[in-house]
């Protein structure tokens, strides 16, 4: 925060900014890689997949015995809570962005749809991957760490004019 003097604010980090939601979906387009987030057992799992944004949801493909299809399908209409992160942050300057979508997923099953996505998203896994999942974003987050802003650096406040100086 712009003139925060707690000992924890250090102004050459990256700030942080929030994005709205069609700034994060626009990002995530750009992007083909991410981390889907489901329920294993009761326990919260991650996968690495890739990813296409089709009609502002996001599509997956994935294989008949893959953990994520077995558990979408399980969910049936209703779909399956599912989280998905992606990002795209620099090394070395630790700039860069990062989205979280939160959504239902579920398991396509209409032919049409299926032949689509298989056209429009090449697994990078050595599985068949005869399946997809399409994401559906109820709650989009995401920031943005920018460049520090160079008018916080130099520790010491800019002075007013007249401020401390010495009178008669």
């Amino acid at each position: 925060m712009p003139g925060d003097d707690s000992p924890w604010s250090d102004p050459d980090q990256p700030r942080s900014v929030e994005l709205d939601c069609a700034e994060a979906l626009r990002l995530l387009s750009g992007v083909s890689l991410g981390r889907v987030v489901f329920t294993r057992h009761a326990l919260p799992t991650v996968r690495p997949v890739n990813h296409v944004l089709v009609d502002g949801d996001i599509v997956i493909r994935t294989h008949g015995d893959a953990t994520l299809t077995q558990y979408t399908r399980q969910t049936g209409e209703q779909g399956a809570v599912v989280a998905y992160e992606a990002d795209d942050i620099d090394p070395v300057t630790h700039l860069g962005w990062s989205v979280v979508v939160t959504g239902y997923a579920r398991l396509v099953t209409d032919p049409r749809e299926l032949a689509r996505y298989e056209a429009l998203l090449r697994p990078w896994g050595q599985h068949r991957m005869d399946h997809a999942v399409r994401i559906h974003p109820d709650l989009v987050t995401g920031l943005r760490l920018t460049a520090p802003d160079p008018s916080e650096r130099g520790g010491a406040a800019p002075r007013h004019p007249g401020a401390g100086s010495a009178t008669g």
